[in-house]
């Protein structure tokens, strides 16, 4: 069973029972970007770091990146987003992930927030 949490940079996470993790932009970080122009996702096998940028966004008000919830190594990465980046704009949590992930280290996970927290933290 899969679990979602959420960071304060506006990713959301959701943890797969083998210890991968699949990552995007919550709804409401794409509704503060409006219409995205631009995706850049990382290579598969680059390891990650928790807190740094791994992916570039462009919208048409602003630049930003995807910011790592966890370190570890990415599985998969959501290639079409560079050729369709309006698909983060149409389903950020469904066909606009950007990484899959190996979780190098699950305890980071305690430092993410459950849905109600990250409800209460952007209203």
């Amino acid at each position: 069973m899969s679990q979602i949490k959420y960071t304060e940079d506006h990713e959301w996470i959701e943890i797969h029972g083998d210890g991968t993790a699949t990552i995007g932009i919550t709804d409401f970080a794409q509704e503060q970007l409006g219409d995205l122009v631009y995706v850049e996702v990382p290579e598969e096998g680059s390891e990650i770091t928790k807190g740094e940028a791994v992916s570039v966004i462009e919208s048409v008000k602003a630049a930003s990146d995807l910011i790592a919830p966890v370190s570890g190594t990415i599985i998969e990465s959501n290639q079409s987003l560079e050729d369709e980046p309006e698909k983060v704009n149409e389903d950020p949590m469904g066909a606009g992930w950007f990484i899959k992930v190996q979780i190098a280290d699950e305890s980071e996970l305690e430092d993410l927030m459950d849905e109600a927290a990250y409800q209460a933290c952007i209203e």
